[in-house]
């Protein structure tokens, strides 16, 4: 058998995503149907949410905190996503600025995208509370 690490490592990566994506799903599925779904992340989760918005599609809007656009979303052109906050401390060190700016090159044109950059961390802070309130009232 295959062991999966809790958090996405190199071990098994594809795999733990697959199941991930596929947890979702039944998740998903099970519920009532939403009046306005809205995926949110933070760090990986963010990343994760961003898996998910791409494969279902049914997603009225994403949130993403202090993580990136996975690679395979950045390597597909044609994909389709809902609009999109992506948010980060100005003192992250790991959703840099840089990887900021390319997340918002492979969005210009393909999904409605904000942004909120606030002082802090790789953390959740009450400007990016506000911020996310305001993308959520907007959907």
């Amino acid at each position: 058998g295959s062991f999966l690490a809790s958090r996405l490592t190199p071990l098994d990566r594809e795999l733990a995503i697959d199941v991930n994506l596929a947890y979702v799903r039944r998740v998903l599925e099970s519920l009532p149907p939403a009046r306005t779904l809205v995926l949110t992340g933070f760090s990986q989760g963010a990343t994760m949410a961003a898996r998910v918005a791409a494969s279902f599609g049914s997603a009225a809007g994403l949130i993403m905190l202090a993580g990136d656009l996975p690679p395979e979303i950045h390597a597909d052109p044609t994909l389709v996503l809902p609009p999109v906050l992506l948010a980060r401390g100005n003192d992250d060190d790991w959703y840099t600025v840089e990887k900021l700016k390319k997340d918002l090159s492979y969005l210009e044109g393909k999904a409605g995208v904000t942004t909120c950059e606030f002082e802090g961390g790789h953390e959740w802070t009450d400007d990016f509370r506000e911020a996310a309130g305001k993308f959520l009232a907007s959907l």
